[in-house]
């Protein structure tokens, strides 16, 4: 890996970094949409290549369970297998200790899981998870954590976050052991929960051994905690984590957390929201999120964002012929992947382009203000801004609303 930043907010921790992989040249900040079984959902390579994207994420567990690792070894890497010519992230299979814990059992040694489609047992060691990824050939690859819900408090949440520490050594071992060490590049992911002495112990710990790691991620958030104490979080750890090294922040999606998680000093992000939300019928936009299972639209011809540079709509593809189709033809859930995709890719370019103009305070007051409008301000983003040197209150008579937030993906906000 190659890592600069190559420019700095001068009010904020944002910043511009070049970040140079094997597969080419990645811009930071950015949004990675998430291939889960290697494919973006109703994309072909080709059509994810043709939206500007050069960092996706596969998922180890999954890619383990099918096709396995034989026929990835014998395809050459997921690259050549999924047809991706661009970088590639593989999270560990740490994430689904939570997403399937009814499946699991966390042990010194590993995680045991049951298979959800043929109940076959199968242990997932830091090593295994490294060989496992080693397989895949991801540019970039995570250690295997002890992940436990966001919420959950007491003894296990210290225990995840001292075993994630004892794995991540494991996992060095591991890969330095492998052939594909100077190919792949291995991050720490900092792990303690909501409570902040445990992020810092955890931080002590995993900064011990940054001669030994490529990159670092922030781990264990997005899963339903107070936005208030996930954004401290979030600056909690950025502050600490070398400015040497990219940043990386798992499983964010939504626009607003996206663009306070980069002026906090963040570079990375990956979240299904995106994807997801399209085949649920919603397009992302910058006055919010427009559900178009909504009767309004079956009469409006015009396109989701007039502005928009995606395929979607600049071929001129109406509202109302996707409220026609929405959850019910594939080709609804396509054309709203491939807006939605393209709209997190502008949120992040923009971003990006702001930073390099120092223009970045006045990018998040426009950006913030037509994306909220009248619905006011989630109290969590102007204290978290705030926190940073932009007040987003300034000049505006847009009102502040407490908790975080409207959830529009599902309603109408647009």
């Amino acid at each position: 890996m190659e890592f600069e930043v190559t420019h700095r907010c001068s009010t904020t921790r944002a910043r511009v970094s070049r970040m140079k992989l094997a597969h080419g040249e990645t811009a930071l900040p950015t949004f990675m949409p998430v291939a889960t079984q290697a494919a973006i959902k109703g994309l072909t390579p080709e059509q994810v290549e043709s939206l500007g994207i050069t960092l996706i994420l596969n998922n180890t567990y999954h890619l383990n369970l099918r096709p396995g690792t034989d026929i990835l070894n014998a395809a050459g890497g997921a690259h050549l297998f999924e047809g991706w010519k661009h970088n590639m992230l593989t999270d560990s299979g740490g994430f689904q200790l939570v997403s399937l814990s009814k499946f699991t059992t966390i042990t010194e040694e590993g995680a045991l899981f049951y298979s959800p489609f043929t109940g076959e047992s199968t242990i997932l060691t830091p090593e295994e998870s490294i060989s496992i990824q080693h397989a895949i050939g991801a540019d970039i690859i995570m250690q295997l954590d002890d992940v436990v819900p966001s919420l959950l408090q007491g003894p296990r949440v210290e225990e995840a976050m001292e075993r994630s520490i004892r794995w991540l050594d494991r996992c060095i071992q591991q890969h330095k052991s492998s052939e594909k060490e100077h190919m792949q590049n291995l991050f720490a992911i900092v792990q303690g929960g909501l409570d902040s002495s445990l992020r810092d112990r955890c931080l002590d710990g995993m900064l011990e051994r940054r001669d030994q790691v490529a990159g670092y991620a922030i781990g264990g958030l997005s899963g339903g905690e107070e936005k208030g104490v996930f954004w401290r979080i979030i600056k909690q750890c950025a502050d600490r984590l070398p400015e040497d090294r990219p940043r990386y922040a798992m499983g964010i999606g939504f626009a607003e957390d996206l663009l306070v998680c980069v002026a906090l000093g963040i570079d990375m992000a990956d979240c299904v929201f995106p994807t997801r939300t399209a085949r649920f019928g919603v397009a992302l936009t910058h006055k919010g999120p427009m559900n178009l299972k909504l009767g309004k639209h079956a009469k409006d011809f015009s396109t989701i964002d007039s502005t928009c540079p995606c395929l979607t709509c600049r071929e001129g593809v109406s509202r109302a012929f996707l409220h026609h189709i929405v959850t019910h033809e594939t080709t609804a859930a396509h054309a709203l992947t491939i807006h939605n995709i393209v709209f997190q890719a502008q949120v992040m370019g923009q971003a990006r382009d702001a930073i390099i103009a120092g223009t970045f305070p006045d990018y998040l007051r426009s950006f913030f203000s037509g994306y909220f409008g009248d619905r006011g301000y989630p109290e969590w983003c102007v204290a978290a801004l705030r926190s940073v040197g932009v007040d987003l209150l300034k000049n505006t008579d847009i009102p502040v609303v407490s908790g975080g937030g409207a959830k529009w993906e599902y309603s109408d906000a647009a």
